[in-house]
């Protein structure tokens, strides 16, 4: 496992940045923490990033569950399942067909027996500062230490 210090929201947009350029189809990404822990801000970032497009306008799939984005690094599908009542939900938001692409998941928790094998978890904490983050990334070994 890795930990980072995010000392202010450009800390984490960099941060995933850096994940978007490293992933690639059949990827998932992982993001665990308490409301406003910075997940929402992560995706954002994440997506922009991959996309290339800075203002790209990325909705909350709070209500949808799901959008799905067309990016340079592939086909990004960006799951918000705090509303899900459990991995059956999933079967008809396309889970099985969005995992061949690249999926953001927020609240993983709530895949149960669905959550993908060497996914990439990140885990956002409160940090030192009052808009600091500690991230602690674990997964993609193969990837180098950045993220294992």
């Amino acid at each position: 496992m890795v930990r980072e210090t995010l000392l202010d929201q450009a800390a984490t947009e960099l941060l995933a940045a850096r994940v978007a350029e490293a992933a690639r189809n059949g990827d998932a990404i992982l993001l665990t923490g308490m409301l406003g822990a910075g997940k929402s801000t992560f995706a954002r970032a994440f997506l922009r990033a991959a996309s290339g497009d800075l203002s790209l306008d990325v909705p909350s799939p709070s209500y949808t569950l799901v959008q799905s984005y067309d990016t340079a690094r592939g086909r990004v599908h960006h799951f918000d399942l705090w509303r899900l009542d459990g991995p059956a939900a999933l079967v008809e938001l396309g889970w099985d067909e969005a995992r061949e692409d690249i999926v953001l998941v927020e609240w993983p928790d709530r895949l149960g027996g669905l959550r993908p094998e060497g996914a990439l978890e990140i885990t956002l904490l409160p940090g030192p500062g009052a808009d600091s983050r500690v991230a602690e990334l674990s997964g993609w070994p193969d990837r180098g230490e950045a993220f294992a």
